[in-house]
């Protein structure tokens, strides 16, 4: 993986019903967490940002078929932009519908030392049951972890544990997969087992509750990078210590 310029972050939480005021709380969540970010301008077709000076009216009137359209910061030289998206059930875990909050912004150290809040903000404000937050092009490697039929290999190129394809998971809480910084709402860190004291020290000590009950983890001090062999043990250690992530623990 290339020096990331970007952090994208996405979190999977219940699907969206009607005006949902849950897109606002990430909007806020976001803005609290992330300090000067005013994400106040929607962009034009061309990809211009245009103010909006009634945001959060404009925001809950344009949510539609469980999504919301792009929000960002209107910085074209440090773009921050957020939107949400309706992920079907035929493609979701236990078959039922999600809504998908997206997010990137800028990889700088503003960004990185407030990445963790920001991840908490979306979540809690989604009320998602597990997300993530990983350099920009992450979801490449993860997409060469999907067991794509019987015959797939048992390791990805980089020997990181095959992934059962998101439909194939029982229910929503369990995490398709890992990346740097993972949310983990109470009902997903029951679900995989976290936390247990005996064996969980090295990610306790980069861990922080969330306020609902649960869980931001950082798999390692720096952005992930599977160039660096300390990062890329650090993933597979972790994904040996949760196989109910990406079903592994069953056929």
């Amino acid at each position: 993986m290339t020096a990331p310029g970007a952090l994208t972050l996405i979190v999977y939480a219940p699907a969206v019903v009607g005006k949902d005021d849950r897109t606002l709380d990430v909007i806020h969540g976001m803005e609290k967490a992330l300090p000067g970010l005013r994400l106040e301008w929607r962009l034009s077709a061309g990809g211009r940002p245009i103010p909006l000076p009634q945001r959060d009216a404009w925001l809950l009137e344009s949510i539609e078929d469980g999504e919301f359209p792009i929000v960002c910061n209107g910085d074209v030289s440090s773009p921050v932009t957020v939107d949400g998206r309706e992920r079907l059930g035929l493609l979701s875990p236990g078959g039922q519908p999600m809504f998908e909050v997206h997010a990137k912004m800028q990889l700088d150290e503003p960004v990185i030392a407030a990445a963790a809040a920001v991840l908490e903000a979306v979540a809690e404000g989604a009320r998602a049951f597990w997300g993530h937050a990983s350099p920009y092009g992450y979801g490449s490697e993860v997409a060469q972890q999907y067991r794509h039929s019987t015959h797939a290999p048992e390791v990805s190129p980089r020997g990181l544990p095959t992934l059962n394809l998101p439909q194939k998971l029982p229910s929503p809480e369990i995490p398709c997969f890992l990346g740097w910084l993972n949310y983990w709402s109470a009902a997903a860190a029951r679900a995989i087992g976290f936390p247990d004291p005996a064996r969980d020290a090295e990610l306790i000590r980069r861990a922080r509750r969330a306020s609902s009950g649960g869980w931001i983890v950082q798999l390692t001090d720096a952005p992930l990078d599977l160039d660096n062999p300390a990062h890329l043990d650090a993933l597979k250690r972790a994904y040996e210590r949760f196989p109910v992530i990406g079903g592994r623990d069953s056929p």
